[in-house]
């Protein structure tokens, strides 16, 4: 199958730090699905270090890897985001924001310095935490009338469907996700119950 339904992720927050000729890089790396986070995350942080001069930071997003945004907040260009970036490359993983806070020890690190400085916060802060393998999951609404319910939910339980959301009055709505490999199967078979309504909602 030429379609990879998996990619890896961090469930929780971590930190790493590293130290060079005085100046200290923290590395935070988050969980996120929204570049919209990112500009709260770094307003916390700037307010948590105040007398921090630098806040880099690099993201990748979406379950194919392919949305990516870096940000070197005054580093000399590719010293910060893009060492950043290349260490989640390197670790393969995606939805996940790395912001590394910079305090400047008086020394200059030069170039190769700052490169490895960013760099190695970073795998730091990977390290200090799980890289756990999610599926690819597509997520589907049904809606159907209560004497539906039955075959519907026989499927879901077939399947072994996740169902996120579900409300049951005269006329019904299931929202459940499915395994982006198995969706063909599920949806012949949901296919199958007469006046089911279907909706494509997304991937996850």
């Amino acid at each position: 199958m030429l379609f990879n339904d998996t990619y890896q992720t961090i469930t929780q927050t971590s930190e790493g730090i590293f130290r060079d000729k005085g100046s200290k890089f923290i590395a935070y790396a988050y969980p996120i699905k929204l570049e919209a986070d990112v500009k709260e995350i770094v307003a916390k942080l700037r307010t948590e270090h105040p007398k921090a001069r630098h806040f880099c930071w690099a993201l990748r997003l979406s379950p194919d890897r392919n949305v990516f945004k870096l940000n070197d907040d005054g580093e000399p260009s590719g010293t910060a985001g893009r060492p950043i970036l290349n260490s989640l490359l390197s670790a393969d993983v995606t939805n996940i924001l790395v912001v590394v806070v910079r305090y400047f020890g008086g020394t200059l690190l030069g170039v190769p310095g700052l490169i490895n400085a960013y760099k190695s916060a970073t795998v730091e802060a990977l390290n200090a935490t799980e890289i756990i393998t999610k599926t690819v999951n597509d997520v589907y609404e049904l809606e159907f009338d209560y004497l539906m319910m039955n075959d519907v939910m026989r499927v879901m339980k077939e399947e072994q469907l996740n169902i996120i959301k579900q409300s049951f009055d005269t006329y019904c709505s299931l929202t459940f996700e499915v395994r982006k490999a198995n969706l063909n199967l599920v949806i012949k078979k949901l296919d199958k119950i007469e006046g089911l309504k279907i909706t494509y909602l997304g991937t996850i």
